[in-house]
């Protein structure tokens, strides 16, 4: 038995210390320069100066990191809305038994095999140009002039843009999550509730959507995970330094970190450590409050 204690102790070692390494101490490290004011991310800790809470405070009174939250949270809720509708529907099409399930489900896929570089590009220079975009050329076809003189990069209306093109690219991501999860319920299930007279609106109601609870709290969570990581589209849409339509948290952070190039933020690395440390928070309250309201302990397949 001591034997394989050590054995196991000699195994485990070397994934504990990775961890440690890799992940325990930046998390530590984090947490520990948010209470602190610092000037660059390497800098020693003498050289730290402590602040306690105040980092937390000025980023509660600060014009725009609320701007940049509010961001977040139309990010989060209106574009989960629209990207998870969107990936039920396309899932529950493509397990339907549909003919050439498997090319739609590629071509739905498609955009998150393209760099977010290229795909922003293509959106910003071909769909919403105000010179020979798609959507002005569709909106002359159709005779609405005013929907074809909407400047669709301007600071009024650049944030609603952006959404849509993000939520473009991120539905097949989660469409195959939502393919995965009713792949797996079996189709008796749906025999039996045929042979009950059951319409296919009531099968999904009652047979489709609660069996599904699980990979709902999945994609609801992996969502806040990458909403909460908003950073590269954001700055190909506008940068902070000359927009801040489309901030969002991680991009202050970075600018806080190392500099936005201009007096709009100063650089303060413990004020960004801040940031991080309230977005964790965010991420953790989601996954518990998914946690409480789906649960799925009494449903079996």
């Amino acid at each position: 038995m001591k034997k394989n204690k050590t054995m196991i102790i000699l195994f485990l070692a070397p994934a504990v210390l990775m961890f440690c390494i890799i992940f325990l101490y930046p998390i530590i490290r984090t947490l520990c320069m948010s209470f602190f004011k610092i000037d660059g991310v390497t800098d020693a800790v003498s050289h730290w100066k402590f602040v306690g809470i105040g980092n937390y405070t000025d980023l509660i009174n600060t014009k725009l990191f609320q701007i940049s939250m509010g961001n977040l949270t139309k990010i989060w809720l209106f574009g989960g809305l629209i990207v998870m509708c969107l990936a039920l529907l396309f899932a529950v099409i493509l397990t339907s038994g549909i003919r050439f399930k498997k090319t739609f489900r590629a071509i739905i896929y498609m955009p998150n095999v393209v760099s977010a570089v290229a795909l922003a590009t293509m959106w910003l220079q071909y769909v919403y140009s105000p010179r020979f975009g798609l959507l002005k050329s569709v909106f002359e076809t159709l005779h609405l002039d005013a929907l074809a003189k909407i400047q669709w990069l301007d600071t009024d209306h650049k944030f609603g843009a952006l959404l849509i093109a993000y939520c473009f690219g991120m539905v097949g991501y989660h469409m195959l999550i939502f393919c995965s999860g009713i792949e797996r319920i079996g189709a008796d299930y749906y025999e039996a509730a045929t042979l009950d007279g059951a319409n296919k609106w009531n099968q999904f109601r009652f047979i489709t959507l609660p069996l599904l609870k699980g990979v709902i709290k999945t994609n609801i969570t992996m969502w806040s995970v990458s909403s909460v990581g908003f950073f590269l589209w954001s700055q190909l849409f506008s940068t902070v330094t000359s927009d801040t339509a489309t901030i969002t948290p991680m991009v202050y952070m970075y600018s806080m970190i190392f500099g936005a190039g201009n007096s709009i933020t100063e650089r303060n690395a413990g004020l960004g450590a801040a940031v991080g440390v309230v977005l964790s928070i965010c991420v953790v309250v989601i996954f518990w409050i998914c946690n409480k309201t789906l649960k799925d302990d009494d449903l079996e397949f």
